[in-house]
């Protein structure tokens, strides 16, 4: 029988309910802010056809605005991929006859999810960084073919390197990094739950930067991604997937650096 198995059902159902829970909450507040950014680009376009611009440089408003988005949006994104060591490390601690299951997983929890919540400051960093020399349309995608080209080779060709293949292995057999890095009590758990993320930052990050060249709201493409990445740390070839999907933006890439497509609309 395996560590997951061997779970009663009761500690199954809570892990499973709280990713459900939080993924659902994350995608709900995606969609409302989709909807929201829609109507206001509606607007600007409206205000530039009277001659009215509308770049401007952002407020601390904007950059806090837009921290918490992609802050709720790796949420929605990362939450389900967490799943398989979650269980593992909730069926470790079982095994071992400790208590407090709920509080150490959600502990380990929210260390995975720090490590996004760091990555999010530097999307929001880059995002600013590229709003202010007016490199992003008013659909937050790269503004020419040929930045989103560079952008996605350089995307692709991490897919490709013995980096991306290390923590995606790591990602994919947990058991091992559990076994051999464990840690006692709450603090255990949260640096546990963090080194872990660390592996996950390693293995997804490239992928992220996509967004830039698709639209960084874009939910079709955040959705797709998203899936992307849970078939590659789960799905039996995954590690096969990740290295045609590096080739494939590699060489979409190309062929936007060449100016022979448009970027995907945002």
């Amino acid at each position: 029988m395996s560590p997951v198995a061997a779970l009663p059902r009761r500690d199954r159902l809570f892990i499973s309910a709280a990713l459900v829970l939080v993924t659902a909450l994350a995608w709900a507040y995606l969609v409302t802010l989709d909807r929201q950014m829609s109507a206001s680009m509606e607007y600007d376009t409206m205000m530039a056809d009277m001659g009215m611009s509308m770049d401007k440089p952002w407020s601390a408003a904007d950059v806090v605005f837009t921290f918490a988005m992609w802050v709720v949006m790796m949420v929605g994104m990362m939450a389900s991929a967490a799943a398989p060591v979650l269980f593992l490390f909730a069926a470790a601690r079982r095994a071992r006859g400790e208590q407090g299951l709920a509080l150490a997983v959600l502990t380990f929890g929210v260390g995975y999810l720090l490590v996004w919540v760091g990555f999010s400051a530097v999307a929001t960093l880059g995002q600013w960084t590229l709003h202010e020399g007016a490199m992003l349309s008013p659909a937050m995608a790269a503004s020419t073919p040929q930045m989103g080209g560079v952008i996605l080779i350089a995307a692709g060709a991490y897919q490709l390197t013995p980096w991306k293949g290390a923590c995606l292995a790591h990602c994919r057999s947990p058991l091992g990094f559990l076994m051999t890095h464990w840690r006692e009590g709450a603090t255990g758990a949260l640096r546990m739950g963090s080194r872990h993320g660390v592996f996950c930052l390693g293995c997804c990050w490239a992928l992220m930067c996509v967004l830039f060249v698709v639209g960084v709201m874009n939910l079709v493409w955040v959705a797709a991604l998203a899936a992307l990445v849970l078939i590659e740390k789960t799905g039996p070839l995954g590690t096969v997937v990740a290295r045609v999907a590096g080739v494939a933006l590699v060489i979409i890439g190309v062929l936007f650096v060449a100016g022979a497509s448009p970027p995907p609309p945002g």
